[in-house]
């Protein structure tokens, strides 16, 4: 095994201090046993060595020196010697993606067929499949810009909304990727991994390019741009498929803004591609993905140096049975007390991290004390277990944060508590199929056909009030109701009349959308132009 001495050293080098008493140790003890040192005070040195009878054959190895060399041999294995780094095995694409789609009318151009948004959502999709185990999201934009799915794992989330976006469901017409790219940058804001943002238009605003453009340079994850369309153009078709007309009665025409993309792509530094009929486009963006994950993750990445103390366990088993032989014995507990000490000081790696309560109880055991307690908040902060940790941010009221947590599993528990976060987010038509999901794994689920059945009567029958028999039911965990504008816990989840757009709401995802986007753009009359 060859040794790179320029690299050796100890990972844990406070633990060499057990050298010092490793090497004062047999001294010591040879002082205070020493029938020299007891009696050259007394007795004149000359005189001494011919007084002393047996001491010629003392034995030059002792105890005291086998137990100094363990303690040695110890404190060098455990202060982790190494010289050499080994790289953790590539972890494939987990780093979530967001896609920000343009729903401008030019986007129901037939120049790529069948339409340029058919086949963007198409792509989106494939992107979605195509990235399984990793989180994808979507955003839309037009004169403004809305969150349609937060970054999941599951494409059966996109699939849901998909065939609902067209331009219709916008409060208004327009090109505004810098308020998509805000959205984007907001769900990417909080999460550890180096995140994609991909940006799908067939044209750009010039009044939002400076900023834009500003916004892109600061960004912290990397930026995509997918242009489709085609140089000329397309005739655009209405909403019932007929081609639309404009005043002259001749057909609207979709143009493409290619220089506009490409200058505001150049400017922002973001690589530019096509949208096309195969693959390519879908393969170039994972691609991309993958390699930014790698870069970014090279240059955050620890150093793992490879530990080589373990090979010195072979001579501390050797010297440990020793120290067992007749009239060798020695008495461990010291060693083992000081060992215990030294072993209480916290990790390099988990300094900024670690609590004197962590000597006692784990993280997930911690959390569960809170969670006993109430105190919800900080029970969600000490969790691992992400069951547990979504079950504490919900109590929490942290819904988004929940639903984050409980998307890394896919069990029919953590299903249900997807459902009730969704609920908790007015996201209905979406809980009721993670109700569904939670079903299928678990038919005999009753808490989740409740949950469901309240939620499909709700949608149906947007107008009726909470009966006050229904409220004696009792459900596990989805009891919201309106009180002084804000939701609390109740029996199911009550119609929020305080909210207009709500009282007629329907189990079409599209209008559902529309009516959602238009109250998001009245609440942020700042982001319109």
């Amino acid at each position: 095994m060859e040794i790179d001495l320029t690299a050796f050293h100890f990972l844990r080098p406070y633990w060499l201090w057990l050298l010092v008493p490793a090497v004062l140790l047999p001294f010591a003890w040879h002082r205070r046993n020493s029938v020299h040192a007891r009696w050259r005070a007394i007795i004149a040195p000359l005189l001494l060595e011919h007084l002393i009878v047996g001491d010629a054959a003392r034995r030059w190895i002792k105890p005291v020196h086998t137990l100094g060399l363990f303690i040695g041999l110890a404190a060098v294995a455990v202060a982790g010697p190494t010289w050499q780094q080994e790289r953790p095995p590539f972890n494939q694409d987990k780093a979530p993606l967001v896609i920000v789609l343009e729903l401008a009318h030019s986007m129901d151009a037939t120049d790529v067929a069948p339409t340029r948004l058919e086949r963007a959502k198409q792509k989106v999709l494939d992107l979605a499949n195509a990235r399984k185990g990793a989180r994808t999201g979507l955003v839309v934009f037009a004169s403004t810009a809305h969150l349609v799915v937060p970054p999941s794992e599951d494409p059966a989330m996109l699939e849901l909304y998909l065939p609902a976006l067209t331009p219709a469901i916008m409060p208004r017409d327009g090109k505004n990727a810098s308020a998509g790219l805000d959205i984007a940058e907001q769900l990417l804001a909080n999460d550890p991994l180096a995140g994609t943002i991909v940006i799908i238009s067939d044209g750009f605003d010039s009044d939002h390019a400076d900023a834009f453009v500003a916004k892109a340079k600061q960004s912290h994850h990397q930026l995509l741009w997918l242009a489709v369309g085609t140089k000329d153009g397309g005739a655009i078709r209405g909403a019932n498929g007929a081609l639309a007309l404009g005043a002259d009665g001749l057909p609207l025409m979709g143009t493409f803004d290619a220089d506009g993309i490409s200058r505001v792509a150049h400017d922002a530094g973001i690589p530019l591609a096509s949208v096309r009929a195969d693959a390519d486009d879908v393969a170039w963006v994972e691609r991309r993905a993958q390699t930014w994950l790698a870069e970014v993750d090279e240059s955050k990445r620890t150093p793992r140096w490879k530990e080589a103390g373990y090979w010195l366990v072979l001579p501390l088993l050797l010297l440990g049975a020793l120290g067992f032989r007749r009239g060798w014995t020695v008495k461990w507990l010291p060693a083992v007390l000081l060992a215990l000490a030294f072993s209480a000081a916290p990790r390099d790696a988990q300094a900024a991290s670690w609590n004197s309560v962590d000597l006692f109880a784990t993280h997930d055991q911690q959390g569960r004390w809170y969670f006993e307690h109430a105190d919800f908040k900080a029970a969600a902060q000490r969790f691992d277990d992400p069951l547990w940790k979504g079950r504490a941010l919900y109590l929490a009221g942290d819904y988004t944060g929940a639903l984050e947590s409980f998307s890394k599993l896919r069990t029919a528990q953590s299903y249900f508590y997807i459902g009730n976060s969704l609920a908790h987010l007015e996201d209905y038509p979406s809980a009721i199929k993670a109700f569904d999901k939670a079903l299928t794994l678990q038919p005999g689920m009753r808490e989740a056909a409740f949950n469901r059945e309240m939620l499909k009567k709700l949608l149906e029958k947007p107008k009726q009030e909470p009966q006050k028999d229904e409220e004696d039911e009792e459900s596990d965990d989805i009891k919201i109701e309106k009180k002084k504008g804000k939701i609390e816990q109740s029996t199911l989840i009550a119609v929020p009349a305080e909210d207009v757009w709500m009282r007629n709401l329907n189990t079409s995802p599209a209008v559902f959308l529309h009516r959602r986007f238009e109250q998001e753009s009245d609440a942020n009359p700042a982001s319109a132009p």
